[in-house]
């Protein structure tokens, strides 16, 4: 009896070993091989798949290189920023495909694809890396699908309605102002100074978020967007690294690091909302900040269905937060800090655009129908846009086997949207697509791309970023205000190195030869 017990055990053990071999097996060798085999036959060359690996270790080798030297200006920023792929794209053409370990990644540039993916957002979905670490940053309204995310974007919508954003134009007049008066005291008379304005950008975009989304002070909101920002650059590396499952129950110093950081991230924004609920529920009158709004928002749709089911959870809420403090911020610095650069380099734009924001606004304080009125300097920012894209990738993951145009496509691949090469290709924006001419916008975006969908710095379709008209608007006050104070050129120590950090950064920051007017 002792003995049939035993050998059934037995037996069990090894059927348990056997099947977790072949699944294995077929994570790491038989499904790559024939997903490989089926793009192949589709038409799609790329490199043969190596066990396991695949492209990963090419890939960070490529990119550590790139990064470990400044380019020229006269450079392709994309051969800094995804060489590997450049070098793919060069070796196997525009549509091809590589390895992320046992994942393909097949390279989508033609317009009509990118549109067509970027439009149905129900068949091509966020690519979630399979590392459960890399959705710790935020799981907010860009990482959700479905009726989840339509759920979430109907709740947030009223935050960004531009009736609503013009309550949120003295939060940005006063961060900025906050800067401006900083740069003078900092900057002599009657002389240049160098600056590197780049600590002074993030720093003032993150108090802008933090007055316009919480009502708080930057003092009270900074540990969050510090957090933020160091989990980000734990995010972009791990994205970057084979993941075996179960690798993330390893005690690591990053993954205990990571778990710290969203600790410290919950509890200060949960503090934040508790306190802002206590005082809804007192009759305080709901503020003008996106927080406000949103839980206003939130209610109103429960009470409406008469079911919690309709709204969003308070975890959910924290998750939008966390989302509002690193997108908001860190797209809105990146322009700014690009297009200061761009404005360097082309000093006769700088003046243009000076001369624009002293005719509608003299040394007056901006408001709402001056900002519109500001067309010089929405070509600058959209051709900023164009030149130095905020992400300068996108990723979709297809649900089901798909036909995309000519391209024949299994379930489950990762398609890589390279925005960087998009905004420079040639055959989309003519002979000049490395140069800055804001010109090119002089008519709007849909006459600079002619219809086609060439322009995504903040996507395109369905998911098109909800906080655009607010990036745009904090852009536009922040420059006009620059630019009424400061003339600004390179200075010689200035290494032009862009990176990426989910946005793009200037690795070693932006010192500016600053000058008062």
């Amino acid at each position: 009896m002792e003995i049939s017990y035993n050998i059934t055990i037995a037996a069990i053990c090894v059927a348990i070993l056997l099947l977790y071999t072949w699944r294995v097996l077929n994570w790491a060798w038989l499904k790559p091989k024939k997903l490989e085999k089926y793009l192949r036959k589709s038409g799609l060359k790329g490199n043969p798949y190596k066990l396991l690996y695949g492209d990963s270790k090419e890939l960070t080798n490529k990119l550590n290189e790139a990064r470990s030297k400044p380019i020229n200006f006269s450079d392709d920023i994309a051969q800094r920023l995804i060489p590997f792929f450049i070098d793919s794209i060069n070796k196997n053409g525009k549509s091809s495909f590589v390895w992320l370990g046992p994942y393909p990644v097949v390279l989508i540039t033609e317009p009509e694809h990118v549109k067509e993916i970027l439009t149905k957002n129900y068949v091509y979905q966020k690519q979630i890396h399979p590392n459960p670490f890399s959705k710790i940053l935020a799981l907010g309204l860009a990482k959700l699908e479905e009726d989840k995310w339509a759920k979430h974007r109907k709740i947030i919508n009223p935050a960004f309605q531009v009736e609503k954003l013009k309550h949120m134009l003295p939060a940005f007049y006063q961060s900025y102002s906050e800067m401006v008066s900083k740069w003078e005291g900092i900057i002599p008379k009657e002389t240049s100074f160098v600056l590197d304005v780049w600590p002074d950008l993030q720093l003032m975009t993150a108090e802008v978020i933090s007055r316009t989304a919480f009502g708080s002070s930057y003092e009270e909101g900074r540990i969050v967007f510090e957090l933020q920002r160091e989990q980000a650059e734990h995010v972009m590396d791990i994205s970057r690294s084979v993941y075996i499952p179960g690798m993330r129950f390893l005690p690591t110093k990053r993954y205990k690091r990571m778990l710290e950081i969203e600790k410290q991230v919950q509890t200060t924004i949960r503090r934040i909302i508790d306190k802002r609920l206590r005082a809804m529920e007192a009759g305080e009158t709901s503020k003008k900040d996106v927080l406000g709004i949103l839980l206003e928002s939130n209610m109103k749709e429960i009470e409406q269905h008469g079911s919690k089911d309709f709204g969003m959870t308070i975890n959910e809420v924290i998750e939008e937060c966390k989302f509002f403090y690193f997108a908001g911020q860190e797209t809105t610095a990146v322009l700014l800090v690009w297009t200061m650069i761009l404005l360097c380099l082309h000093p006769e734009w700088q003046a243009h655009a000076r001369e624009e924001a002293l005719q509608v606004f003299g040394n007056e304080k901006p408001n709402l129908e001056g900002l519109r009125r500001l067309k010089i300097v929405t070509m600058i920012l959209h051709e900023t846009l164009r030149l130095f894209p905020p992400v300068p990738t996108y990723r979709r993951r297809n649900k089901h086997e798909v036909k995309l145009g000519e391209l024949s496509l299994p379930a489950g691949v990762l398609l890589f949207i390279p925005t960087v090469l998009i905004h420079y290709d040639k055959e989309l924006w003519g002979e000049d697509a490395k140069e800055f001419k804001p010109e090119r916008f002089s008519e709007g975006v849909s006459k600079a791309t002619k219809g086609q969908v060439s322009f995504i710095p903040f996507g395109w379709g369905p998911r098109l970023c909800i906080g655009q008209n607010f990036a745009m608007m904090e852009a536009k006050m922040a420059i006009a205000m620059i630019l009424q104070n400061f003339s600004f050129e390179l200075s010689p120590s200035y290494a032009h190195s862009p990176f990426a950090i989910i946005t793009i950064h200037p690795q070693y920051g932006a010192p500016l030869l600053m000058r008062k007017l």
